[in-house]
Order: structure tokens, then C-alpha cells, then sequence
């Protein structure tokens, strides 16, 4: 057959090689290659690539699009690949340590064993046991979507393990399945490689046990506190009674202590109940948005205030409270958690010593607790606290928690609940001397300055009159006294005055940097802060005056030296000293407050038989009488207060140790000698060196016809209203001749000073007359109330020779140890106290 192509007509030399005619006329004209030699023509069907020009510069350091698509398929087929080794190596281990967890072992620091806990408190039950409100208060605190999740949060677990890797902190964020195998079957560590395992095992778990046997163990292992593992022995540990017999309100409770188990106990931390409250109405709240709970049950429902703690007999006496105060420590300086230590294994060293441990317990049993009565309804009330810390290094060498932690839970040397009264005054006259302050008439703050001690005087601001006017002890009208002897007399109406001076935020942050925490309760800047409203404990105040006696350098407290688990130790977070004020400025304070000890309201605290400077302070109401002093090597603070046995309320001290009144020169001075002087026993004592500015010599506007340099301008009445009050305080006169408060002149007072007639709170008394009063601590701006004349402190007494006690420590009864104002019980009858 004929195979030849079709013949085309046309032009020839317009048709293609073989014949055909393109489209493009000029395509079949024949090209050349320039670069080809002699011109040759380019094969036929092929043509050139141009060249792709080389990256310069910045572009080569950017990956190509094949570069990265590799990168990216090679990541996913490692995480993949490594998913899959994961799941397959890493089998479900058996129970870990954590199941039978061994004690912790405190030791003072000499290497004495002080105590040891960790008896594990556990009961395991079945889920059927437990009450489906309980459960669902559990699902609503922890991990409300449990029964239709898969075991693991994926973007928590991510987000947490980043921030571990990263240290930005812990995190959690886990599901009640990742919770269980991280209690039950791996342990409490931060780790990238623990986390990781959890990840696995959980995917395993959630495929081998069902959602119930999950929350079952969860329920079984999880840390509740007070050493109760479990919800069972949670149950006991806080209502007494078997997990069956809890209500919903109670189970929310419990299901809110998982989140933070020993902070979240109200009894032992009442300060925290404004947080628990919070976390349990979230607990609650979610049942109701889950619809496991009705809008009616909700409301209807009141906080189940737990039963107090029942602690092991292992941890009786000083052990307890000594072992909770450094769990607290741990905690809160991110050491070691309170869940982690719960598992046991720690060795800890605390900066305890033991001869000052023992000497303190054995100066508040002879000064207090021994001078209680099962006679006295009084002494049922009584509660003692304290601390003493090295000032050279802020390490704590000795605390008093209570009389026994069995059968007083709440530890007194770290409470954070009962007013500090004039203890705080130092911080006041430190502040004005570090911060160069002056007086309403620009004359520098000194010691040797004068100021308006009259009771009731009305604080002046640089604007004119405050509506703030604290009344003196005894309602003394002091007339002008230099601030020295404001000190010695704890006189409210001058440091009142000098806190507006010095001005009451400044007064604020000399005090934190003295070592008084930030967060205080009630310590607020007003002209009222220097009476002592704020609500520091008793190691704060000791911190805060060993400040004082290492010239103004501050050491932040320490009460752990030493953390190691299996043989290797842990790292402690160093805290180092800074200046918190001049030399010159804690000198001079100090200066001031062995006045106090030498011939002021502290003078029974002269027994220490050592140089000491110090304060006395009474809360309000006489619900708690303070000594806060120090020698040049130690800082110590004493504290008794009055709380109900039964419904933890605060109480007045009246009639408490069978005096009368109860005030700072008195048991909480005497203990501070006894245990000062027994623990510097065998040391040599040492003087202060002081860099004291004393200030001029200023001489006294009573005297010299010169007005007070705080006081606003005075007519006439008002001069002889100020000469008046000097007679009066000079014994001149008839009737003025009487000590306010007391009924009796001052020629009687003085006849009998040194009474040693024991006080009668049962003898009769005269009957005094009401007026308008304003307690001591008012703030700034309160209303003034219309109550009976107060009783004020009797760490504050008036002028001229104060009468004694049976115990010889200045005080506010009379020579026939009566007080005016009190009823045959000792109490007060006219309204309470002022501090």
C-alpha cells in the first residue's frame, strides 16, 4: 500500500520539513545557534533551558520549599515513629513508692531527730460505697467532661510540658486519668520524661480499665491532707464519719481540698477561708451547669465548717507545730510541694536548735500555762506563742507553737490573725528616722522631740484636722513629751501623730522592708497603723526586730537548712540580706527601746539579765498581750491570746493567770527574760554598738511658753486648758490632782508604788462615768461610737509612778490591787480595751 503523506498544496518553501504547513509561517524558517560552532542548527525537537540564577545574600540562609516539605514529612514520621516505639515499650508499671509512702524525718540542727510522719492514712474502697454526689463534687472540681474525654488533654499536656521545658513553672491541666497514674503509678516530679511516660500509660489504661475502675483508683490514692490519703480517710480526718454518710456540701468541700490540701484547711489556715469559699461555690456551681445538682439544693446550701484535726500522737507537743510550719515553708519557697512531700522519703534539716528549743517551751510553761487554773473559767481561753531568730542570719532557732499540737491544732508562732498593738510603734519612729521625716512645723523627728501627748488630741495633717483622734491608755493627758518618752509610755495620741508626719505609707514600706510581709492583713496606711491593728505573726514581728538589732540589715527568715531524698540533696533557693534602713536609723530605735526595758512598759524584761531593747504591745480589746524584743545576738517574740476553746472566737484576756488585766510587761515580757536568759546562758554577752543620733535637746513648750510643735494654733482657753493639764500631771491643785482613770490622787499613787498586795479581781469598785470613746486602732475616717469608758492597755500606763502587780511588772491596778472598771469576776464592765 502506498504509504507516502498527502501532498500539500501551496507555497513549498512555506511548508514544514516533512511537508506540512504550520501555523506559524515563521516557525519554518530555519534558526541557528549562536553559541553552537559554524552556527550549526539546534537539533531538531529539543530546546534550551535557561539557567536558574544562584541565590546571594540573605536568600541562601532561607531552606527551599523541598527542603522544607522534607523536613516537615521527616518531623511527623519521627513523632510518629516515636509514638509507636512509645506505646510499644513503655508497658503499665506496678504501683510506684508513692502507694506505701515512707516518713519524712526532721532534724533540729545539730542532726537530733525533732519527729517523724508520714504514717499513711488510707483506707481503699469500692466506687459503689461512694455517693454519686460525691462523685460528681469530685468530676467538678477536677475534670467535669471524665466519662466522655479520651485519657488525655493533648493541648494541656503540650502546654505544660513546654513550660516545664522552658521554666516558666509547673502546670497542670491533666485529666483525672493522667491524675491517677501519675499518684498511683509514677510519682510527683516536673519532668519532661515523667510526663511523658504518663502520657503513654494513660492511653494504655483508658484502653485496659473502664472510666469507673479510673475514678475509683483516683478516688483511692488522691491526698486530701491532714494525712489522709483517699476520700475515706478524708472523710474521717475532717467530719468524722464514713464517706457514705457525707452530704453533697461536705463532698464538695473535700472535692475543693484536692486543688491545695493543707492550704485549703480552714482550721488550720482560717486566713484562707475567703479562698475556699471561692473554690467551693466553683464546686458547686459546676454540678449545677453539669445538672447534677438543682438551682433549689444550691441555694439552700451553707458552708460545712470541717471538725479540728486529729493529728498523730507521733506529732504531740512542740513536734506538730514545728512539722507544720516547715511544710509551709517548703511550700511556699517552691523546695519541695506539699503533694511531693506527702510521698515521704525526705530528710530535712531544720535551723532549730535544741537547748533554744527546749528553753523556750520550758519559759512559757513556767510563766504561763503554769500559772493557769482548772478553776478559772478565764484560763480556758489562754494561748501562747513565739519565736526567736539568730538576727546575724535570719535563721529561726526556736519556735513555740502551742501547748500541744494533739490538742491545739492551730500553730501560734505562724498565725496571721490577732492585732500586733504597740509592738508596731518602732516601725513608726524607724520610718520617720530612715525617711529624714519632719514634724507639721518642719523640725526634724528625733528622739528628743516634742509632740502633744494629750489623750483624744486630734491628728493634724499639712490640710488641717483628721476626724482621727486615739485615745492614751487610762486617758492620760500627757501634755508635751518627747518622743523617747512616748515610747517608754506607749502613748498613742504622739505616734498617731508622727505616723501622719512621717506619712502612713512610708510607715508602710519600712515595715515591709523590715520584714513585716506585704500582705499583712490590715495593714493599712492610715494614721491608725501605728497602734497596731495589722495582724503579723509572731515570726514576722521576730524577723522584723532582728532587723533592728543587725543595724537595719535584714535577713529574710529561714527555717530549713537542709532537704535530701535518697542520699541527694535538693536545691534550696538562696535569700540574700539587703539594707532595709540606715545604721543610723536602727541604732537610734534601738537606742529608744532600751528605754523601754530600763524604765518604760518593758522592764520586766531586764531579767535576761542582758543589754535588751524592746516594745510591749496589747491587741484591742485585750485579746492579746505582746513583748517583742532583742539582744545584739538574738530576736525574739512572745504572744498570749485569748480564743474560745470551742468556737475558736477571739476573747479577751480578763481574769486570765489571775490577774485582772493581761498586758505585754507582764507574762509575755517575764517569758521572753526567762528564755533569753537560759538560751544565752554559757555565751558572752554582748553590748550594743550603737551609731545613734540622738537629736538637740528641745526644750519643753509647758515650760517655756512655747507652743507644741504639732499642735494647731491655740486661743487663750487653750493655753489654759495646757496649764491645767500640767498641774494636773504635776500634782498641783485639788481636783486635777487625780490620775485619769483611776479615782485617785497622785500623792496616793505615790505613797504605795511598790504595792505588793495581790490583786482582787472580786473587790469592789467605783462606778465610772460613760463618754464618747474612740478605740486606739480606729482608722482614719471611722465613726466615733458611743460606748462606756474603755479600759486601755496596760502595757501603756499613765504619768508619774505607775503602780505594780503582784508579779512586779508595771501595770494599771491600784495599790489595793484594784482596777476601776472591773466586776467581781475581773472583768471589765465598761467596754473593752484599747491597744
Amino acid at each position: 500500500m502506498n504509504q507516502e503523506p498527502p501532498q500539500h498544496s501551496g507555497d513549498p518553501g512555506q511548508q514544514g520539513p516533512e511537508g506540512w504547513a504550520p501555523r506559524d509561517p515563521s516557525a519554518a524558517a530555519p534558526t541557528t545557534d549562536a553559541d553552537h560552532p559554524d552556527g550549526a542548527q539546534e537539533p531538531k525537537g529539543r530546546t534550551k533551558r535557561s539557567k536558574r540564577p544562584k541565590r546571594t545574600g540573605w536568600r541562601r540562609a532561607i531552606p527551599t520549599w523541598r527542603m522544607t516539605l522534607a523536613a516537615v514529612v521527616l518531623l511527623a514520621l519521627l513523632l510518629v515513629g516515636g509514638f509507636i516505639a512509645g506505646y510499644q515499650l513503655i508497658d503499665i508499671p506496678a504501683a510506684n513508692a508513692a502507694a506505701t509512702a515512707q516518713s519524712n524525718v526532721y532534724l533540729y540542727k545539730d542532726g537530733t531527730v525533732i519527729a517523724r510522719d508520714g504514717e499513711i492514712n488510707r483506707e481503699n474502697i469500692p466506687l459503689r460505697r461512694i455517693p454519686r454526689p460525691i462523685q460528681h463534687a469530685v468530676l467538678a472540681a477536677e475534670d467535669r467532661d471524665f466519662y466522655s474525654e479520651d485519657a488525655i488533654d493533648i493541648k494541656a499536656t503540650l502546654r505544660a510540658g513546654w513550660n516545664t521545658a522552658t521554666g516558666k513553672g509547673r502546670q497542670g491541666g491533666s485529666t483525672i486519668t493522667q491524675q491517677y497514674v501519675k499518684n498511683y503509678y509514677l510519682g510527683q516530679e516536673q519532668t519532661l520524661v515523667r510526663k511523658a511516660k504518663e502520657l503513654f500509660i494513660s492511653i494504655k489504661l483508658d484502653r485496659e480499665q473502664s472510666k469507673d475502675e479510673i475514678l475509683e483508683g483516683y478516688l483511692n490514692t488522691s491526698y486530701f491532707g491532714r494525712n489522709a490519703y483517699g476520700i475515706q480517710a478524708a472523710s474521717h480526718a475532717y467530719y468524722g464519719k464514713d464517706v457514705e454518710d457525707l452530704d453533697t456540701g461536705e463532698g464538695a468541700y473535700l472535692a475543693s481540698l484536692l486543688n491545695a490540701p493543707s492550704s485549703y484547711d480552714v482550721v488550720a489556715h482560717p486566713q484562707n477561708k475567703k479562698a475556699v469559699l471561692a473554690r467551693w461555690d466553683y464546686v458547686l456551681d459546676g454540678m449545677v451547669e453539669h445538672h447534677w445538682l438543682t438551682e433549689a439544693q444550691r441555694k439552700t446550701m451553707t458552708f460545712p465548717v470541717p471538725d479540728k484535726a486529729k493529728p498523730a500522737t507521733a506529732l504531740s507537743g512542740q513536734r506538730g507545730y514545728i512539722v507544720n510550719a516547715v511544710e509551709d515553708y517548703l511550700a511556699a519557697n517552691d523546695i519541695v510541694d506539699e503533694k511531693t512531700l506527702a510521698t515521704g522519703g525526705y530528710r530535712i534539716t531544720t535551723t532549730l536548735q535544741k537547748k533554744n528549743q527546749d528553753a523556750l517551751v520550758q519559759a512559757v510553761d513556767d510563766n504561763v500555762h503554769s500559772k493557769t487554773s482548772d478553776d478559772r473559767d478565764a484560763d480556758r481561753i489562754v494561748r501562747a506563742g513565739g519565736a526567736s531568730i539568730d538576727p546575724s542570719n535570719g535563721h529561726v532557732v526556736a519556735l513555740y507553737g502551742g501547748i500541744d499540737y494533739t490538742k491545739q491544732f492551730v500553730n501560734n508562732a505562724t498565725r496571721r490573725d490577732y492585732q500586733v498593738g504597740s509592738t508596731f510603734k518602732p516601725f513608726v519612729l524607724a520610718s520617720a528616722l530612715a525617711n529624714g521625716s519632719t514634724t507639721q512645723k518642719d523640725k526634724p523627728i528625733t528622739p528628743n522631740t516634742h509632740y502633744n501627748g494629750d489623750n483624744e488630741r486630734t491628728v493634724q495633717a499639712a490640710t488641717g484636722p483628721t476626724d482621727y483622734s486615739p485615745a492614751n491608755e487610762d486617758d492620760v493627758d500627757y501634755g508635751s513629751i518627747t518622743v523617747r518618752e512616748a515610747t517608754d509610755k506607749s502613748v498613742n495620741a504622739v505616734y498617731a501623730q508622727m505616723a501622719q508626719d512621717v506619712g502612713p505609707e512610708e510607715v508602710k514600706n519600712t515595715a515591709i522592708s523590715l520584714g513585716i510581709p506585704a500582705n499583712t492583713p490590715d495593714l493599712t496606711a492610715s494614721p491608725s497603723i501605728a497602734l497596731g491593728p495589722a495582724t503579723a505573726s509572731a515570726v514576722d514581728m521576730a524577723s522584723a526586730y532582728a532587723t533592728l538589732a543587725d543595724h537595719g540589715r535584714h535577713h529574710p527568715w529561714t527555717l530549713v537548712s537542709k532537704v535530701s531524698k535518697n542520699a541527694e540533696e535538693i536545691d534550696i533557693p538562696t535569700r540574700p540580706t539587703r539594707r532595709a534602713i540606715s545604721r543610723e536609723a536602727a541604732d537610734t530605735t534601738t537606742s529608744v527601746l532600751r528605754s523601754v526595758v530600763d524604765g518604760g512598759t518593758g522592764t520586766a524584761a531586764g531579767a535576761a539579765g542582758r543589754p535588751a531593747a524592746g516594745k510591749t504591745g496589747t491587741a484591742e480589746e485585750d485579746k492579746a498581750a505582746w513583748f517583742a524584743g532583742y539582744t545584739p545576738d538574738l530576736a525574739t517574740v512572745i504572744t498570749v491570746m485569748g480564743q474560745d476553746p470551742k468556737t475558736g472566737v477571739q476573747k479577751p484576756l480578763y481574769g486570765a493567770l489571775g490577774l485582772a488585766r493581761m498586758n505585754g510587761g507582764g507574762a509575755p515580757a517575764q517569758t521572753w527574760a526567762a528564755y533569753t536568759r537560759t538560751a544565752l546562758e554559757g555565751s558572752p554577752v554582748k553590748a550594743f554598738d550603737l551609731h545613734a543620733d540622738e537629736g538637740p535637746e528641745e526644750p519643753d513648750p509647758d515650760e517655756s511658753g512655747e507652743a507644741e510643735d504639732t499642735e494647731e494654733a491655740e486661743n487663750t482657753d487653750g493655753h489654759r486648758d495646757r496649764e491645767e493639764r500640767r498641774h494636773r500631771r504635776d500634782g498641783t491643785g485639788t481636783r486635777d490632782n487625780q490620775e485619769s482613770g483611776t479615782g485617785e490622787t497622785g500623792e496616793d499613787q505615790d505613797s504605795t508604788p511598790d504595792s505588793d498586795t495581790t490583786p482582787v479581781p472580786g473587790a469592789p469598785h467605783p462606778t465610772a462615768p460613760t463618754r464618747t470613746a474612740k478605740p486606739a486602732d480606729t482608722p482614719r475616717g471611722a465613726p466615733r461610737v458611743q460606748q462606756p469608758a474603755a479600759l486601755r492597755p496596760a502595757d501603756e500606763p499613765g504619768r508619774g509612778a505607775p503602780s505594780r502587780t503582784d508579779d512586779g511588772h508595771p501595770g494599771e491596778e491600784r495599790p489595793d490591787g484594784r482596777r476601776p472598771g472591773n466586776d467581781e469576776s475581773g472583768q471589765d464592765h465598761q467596754g473593752p480595751g484599747r491597744p
